[in-house]
């Protein structure tokens, strides 16, 4: 097995945080809808959740490039 290709442990570890991190991502892009249709009295909350939800999909796409095979030169 190449040192920089997980193996099927790490690979299966990876999927199941991609999946919860794409749960809490959804779930993350419902309530920033519904705060946006019944704005709370400071949007502190809206700015504070729309920055998880951009470190979320930055770290989706980070765990996305891990199951990526390396392609060969």
């Amino acid at each position: 097995m190449n040192m920089n290709t997980p193996g099927d442990f790490e690979i299966d570890d990876i999927r199941h945080q991609l999946h919860e991190l794409q749960i809490e991502h959804r779930d993350l892009d419902q309530v920033i809808a519904h705060l946006t249709e019944h704005p709370p009295p400071d949007d502190l909350l809206v700015r504070r959740l729309k920055k998880r939800k951009l470190a979320l999909k930055d770290r989706i796409l980070l765990l996305e490039a891990m199951l990526v095979p390396d392609i060969p030169a």
